[in-house]
């Protein structure tokens, strides 16, 4: 396993990024392989907003279910911020998919140019902070071009936001790994770059996002 404060081969931070489908064992993969690289020294940065009641339920669920030991900071936005803040040297970021979406909802009136620079310059940041610092950035992440197209503009916005802030942060990766079914397939970085958790367990009846 590598050292949590191993710095990438050309500086900053490694980064693990964790994609898949919803449900497909995501977070539990990435929890696990957080607590692996860096124990109970890690910092969690929260994406998500809880908009209603069944969000919020979610959310705290998420919450009980990791170490009570993790510093958790909430990002919905800025989340390069928290990254520089963060001081473990192993971050998990859970999600991408939020951030953006938080992003793009945020830019909605201006406009689909808008939505997507607003969406970008989060990812920028947030990559901009791993270069600044040592340690290991695990981020989570959601593919959600593989299914139906979406109804709306702001559904396409979004799908296309994410989509393209997913292969920029792919592109800065170490390692990328896809959970298909709780099964990890390593899709960048070679096999033994890092000692993963192996498949993930199946979520517990009523889990939250996988």
């Amino acid at each position: 396993m590598a050292p949590a404060r191993e710095a990438a081969p050309g500086g900053g931070m490694r980064v693990i990024l964790v994609t898949g489908g919803v449900r497909a064992g995501k977070s539990r993969y990435a929890e696990r392989l957080a607590r692996e690289l860096g124990g109970d020294d890690v910092v969690y940065i929260a994406t998500g907003i809880a908009t209603d009641g069944e969000m919020a339920a979610r959310i705290a669920r998420h919450r009980a279910a990791r170490p009570t030991a993790w510093a958790t900071i909430e990002a919905p936005r800025a989340a390069g911020v928290a990254l520089r803040e963060a001081a473990a040297a192993v971050v998990l970021l859970d999600c991408l998919t939020f951030l953006v979406a938080n992003a793009v909802t945020d830019a909605f009136e201006a406009g689909e140019d808008a939505a997507r620079e607003s969406a970008l310059a989060e990812v920028a940041a947030l990559l901009a902070a791993a270069d600044a610092r040592a340690g290991t950035l695990v981020v989570v992440t959601n593919e959600v071009g593989l299914g139906v197209v979406p109804a709306t503009p702001l559904g396409r916005w979004f799908r296309d936001a994410l989509g393209e802030a997913n292969q920029r942060v792919a592109a800065r990766a170490e390692r990328v790994v896809l959970m298909v079914s709780g099964l990890e397939v390593v899709v960048k970085g070679a096999a033994g770059t890092w000692n993963g958790p192996g498949a993930a367990s199946p979520p517990a009846e009523g889990g939250v996002e996988g």
